[in-house]
């Protein structure tokens, strides 16, 4: 189900330059500070610059974007290739701020176009030309770059978006942070109960004390709704404060890979944070069937996640204390390896690369 077939990064954080070929399911692996996270970013950029809140997310530090800061890079640029259409930009140091140096969209078929769109704004002007039905090319590639989204369900915290309630009518995506999980679920309860009992199925094999959900508008504010839920066993009563930090993790990415209309591109920054290892299991499960439906793209510190991954899947990166490169492993190499030794285990003993 591979959406996006290749991204390419120009002076980046750490990242001074890649081009990385992706495939349905890409599991990136390395030490920290070697640039995992640093790829995501790119993405996190991404979505910053389509929603118009570059300048809110630079926040007056813009060498922290730029490779060894603007003395060495005064410019960063990321290109994003799909079937037929790409879509990048390269943003430039200007005073305390990044502003587009350009912004382009292309398409390659039967021919290969390629238009700038605007050069010298402070905000993406993606959006504006697709709606301005001028070319077509902006029209088709916008959907595709905002359809790739990065989940991150880390803040498990008192005032975590997860556990709070929110809008019973905010079900049209599931939201990156998690912060819509209970309007979510109720409307898959009530319009696609075979994912929604799915769902069930999945927590309940990792937490055998979870016997279902409790999903309905607050009594007291029908436009609310909070996670609830039933303790096998208890007539006690059960919400998001009382779900374990691991749980609360595991919901939120069985809701995420498991719903029946998820987005094209699916980012994911340690999703193993906190689970246990049979979770873990669980996880990669889901993660491989997920991959059938959409494309994803993982970066993970745990060998057990890794043990269930092949060699194709793999993204290595390695950090020489000046730059990030990004390599897939040698199949050929670790044929004779694999007959001994799980893939997670090579990782250990550093014949993957990845390590300090």
């Amino acid at each position: 189900m591979k959406t996006l077939r290749r991204i390419k990064i120009e002076g980046f954080k750490s990242i001074q330059s890649a081009e990385i070929n992706l495939g349905d399911l890409n599991v990136v692996i390395g030490a920290n500070g070697s640039g995992k996270s640093n790829l995501i970013g790119a993405f996190r950029l991404l979505d910053r610059v389509l929603t118009h809140n570059l300048q809110l997310y630079v926040a007056s530090a813009p060498d922290r974007f730029l490779f060894h800061g603007r003395k060495t890079t005064p410019a960063l640029s990321l290109d994003f290739a799909f079937a037929k259409n790409a879509y990048g930009f390269k943003l430039m140091a200007a005073q305390d701020t990044l502003i587009f140096e350009n912004e382009r969209v292309e398409y390659s078929g039967l021919f290969t176009y390629s238009e700038p769109i605007a050069v010298g704004h402070k905000e993406s002007q993606l959006e504006e030309a697709a709606r301005s039905h001028r070319n077509k090319i902006p029209q088709h590639v916008f959907p595709k770059v905002r359809n790739l989204v990065v989940y991150h369900f880390h803040d498990t915290s008192e005032t975590a978006p997860a556990k709070q309630s929110s809008d019973v009518d905010d079900n049209r995506f599931f939201r990156a942070d998690a912060a819509n999980l209970p309007a979510y679920l109720y409307w898959l309860q009530e319009k696609h109960p075979l994912q929604f009992r799915h769902i069930e199925e999945h927590i309940q094999l990792v937490a055998p004390f979870f016997d279902g959900f409790v999903l309905a508008p607050s009594k007291l504010n029908e436009k609310k709704i909070k996670l609830e839920w039933r303790q096998k066993g208890s007539e006690a009563y059960f919400d998001a404060y009382s779900l374990s930090d691991g749980t609360l993790r595991f919901i939120s990415l069985a809701t995420l890979l498991l719903q029946p209309s998820p987005p094209a591109l699916i980012l994911l920054d340690e999703p193993e944070l906190g689970l246990h290892p049979f979770a873990i299991r669980i996880l990669a499960e889901m993660l491989d069937a997920a991959a059938k439906r959409v494309q994803l793209v993982l970066a993970t510190q745990s060998v057990t996640l890794l043990n269930h991954f092949a060699p194709s899947e793999v993204i290595v990166v390695e950090n020489d204390g000046l730059k990030s490169t990004f390599n897939r492993p040698n199949e050929q190499m670790l044929k004779g390896w694999l007959d001994e030794f799980s893939l997670g285990e090579l990782w250990e003993k550093n014949v993957l690369g990845g390590r300090p």
